[in-house]
């Protein structure tokens, strides 16, 4: 089994820290596990498919200690990497939807 598809068959963020032998305080990663997974996701999804199991073990293993510093540093509501928290971000001024008279639906 090649060691994206052992990454692939974990269940939590703490058998990935584990399983790459990244080191982790609890508390940080009970607030941003989604998060820090999300971020060393898109890192490894560039990866090179030719690599060998030693160097794709190395690239996770980076990925994974970049996306927990950056949360070490930032909280999420900082970093908005899921849609649902940049749709909500405050710095953003909110779109203005379509305005339908409703004339033109009645006719």
């Amino acid at each position: 089994m090649s060691v994206i598809d052992e990454l692939k068959a974990l269940s939590s963020a703490e058998d990935f820290f584990r399983r790459l032998d990244v080191a982790y305080d609890p508390q940080i990663l009970g607030v941003a596990r989604l998060h820090i997974l999300k971020r060393m996701g898109q890192t490894v999804a560039g990866l090179d498919a030719a690599l060998s199991d030693d160097q794709a073990l190395d690239a996770c293993r980076a990925a994974l200690s970049v996306a927990y510093a950056e949360f070490t540093e930032k909280s999420p509501l900082q970093t908005r990497l899921f849609k649902v928290l940049r749709d909500r971000d405050p710095a953003r001024p909110a779109s203005r939807g379509a305005f339908v008279p409703l004339s033109d639906l009645t006719g």
